[in-house]
């Protein structure tokens, strides 16, 4: 993929929801590297108020439309989840790049039509995993790479809620329009990070369980659709024999919120959230705080994909990276429906 020199990369927001955030990130982005040439949203209003606010000069209702721009080289699709898949097939098709927001799709039969679009079109697409750009994050990351904690056989991660149902009633709660609950919303959130610090090994095999206990109670006081999990968990095996246990919930009877990453090494241990190693050094245990810049992992996710389309360079986090993911999701989900385990 050549890079786009010589004037700023165009851009085109689909969606002001998540959206909005990555308005924000690209108005911090010098005006010389990035211009947000077109916004998309199916409420005209909420459009225009953002379109002003953010000095975009270019509204749409349609993003087919918008698509069809000339002045458009990239299409940031942050919609809701049953909408990603055929507006990044959309966009190849108009001869866009695409950073597309978690989860990638509905399952991996979408996301795969996805990347195959992408590369055929000869595009990038990146995915919105913004928590490996944070200060922390690339911090481990560059200790892993160094050795320091030898070959990671085991990790666990979640994100557990005591109270935190979004949108009750609303699309996040509907499976036709989300495809699942806290597993594919915050879950993967969590998997993907874990995954990409242990090097992005492949999946072989997964048992997973799901429970719903506090959704339909919500559901019926806000009167509305829930017919998703809210709490999931699954035991992934993966193609180095190393082991991750991941667990998601929105809602469930725990002390606080929780998110944490654990991860068991060869030569050390590590903990994200806070950042946390653990060594033995000259026959000592050594517990390590190492300081680290506070970078944002939104804004820097949305840097980096401005920053690779300039250099003509791939991603960080690839749309390769994100059909693993929806094939550990998928199968997971199908864990819980069937009650056995699922070999990729």
């Amino acid at each position: 993929m050549e890079g786009i020199q010589g004037r700023p990369v165009r851009v085109g927001v689909i969606g002001v929801g998540i959206g909005r955030l990555h308005l924000q990130s690209l108005s911090k982005i010098p005006n010389d590297q990035v211009e947000v040439a077109a916004l998309c949203d199916a409420d005209q209003s909420r459009a225009e108020r953002n379109a002003n606010e953010f000095g975009i000069a270019n509204i749409f209702t349609d993003h087919k439309e918008m698509l069809k721009q000339d002045y458009v080289d990239a299409a940031l699709v942050c919609t809701p989840n049953y909408l990603h898949a055929a507006m990044t097939l959309d966009a190849f098709a108009a001869g866009k790049h695409v950073f597309c927001e978690k989860p990638m799709a509905m399952n991996a039969v979408e996301a795969e039509k996805m990347v195959e679009a992408g590369e055929k079109a000869g595009k990038m697409l990146m995915m919105g995993f913004n928590n490996r750009f944070r200060g922390d994050s690339q911090l481990l990351k560059k200790f892993i790479e160094n050795g320091e904690l030898g070959n990671i056989y085991y990790a666990k991660t979640g994100w557990i809620r005591r109270k935190g149902i979004p949108g009750c009633g609303g699309w996040f709660t509907t499976k036709s329009k989300a495809g699942g609950g806290p597993l594919i919303d915050i879950g993967v959130h969590v998997l993907d990070l874990t995954l990409w610090l242990m090097g992005n090994p492949r999946p072989t095999s997964v048992m997973g369980s799901a429970y719903t206990v506090f959704g339909p109670k919500a559901a019926a006081a806000c009167g509305g659709t829930y017919d998703v999990e809210d709490l999931a968990v699954g035991l992934i095996k993966l193609d180095n024999g190393a082991t991750l246990f991941l667990e998601a919930s929105w809602a469930s009877h725990i002390a606080q919120d929780v998110i944490y990453t654990n991860l068991v090494g060869t030569e050390g241990g590590a903990d994200l959230d806070p950042l946390r190693i653990y060594k033995d050094i000259q026959g000592v245990s050594v517990d390590l705080t190492p300081q680290f810049g506070q970078l944002s992992g939104h804004e820097m996710a949305i840097k980096h994909f401005v920053e690779c389309l300039r250099e003509g360079k791939e991603p960080m986090s690839t749309g390769r990276h994100g059909l693993d993911i929806m094939r550990i999701l998928d199968s997971i989900y199908k864990s819980m429906d069937t009650g056995h385990g699922v070999t990729l």
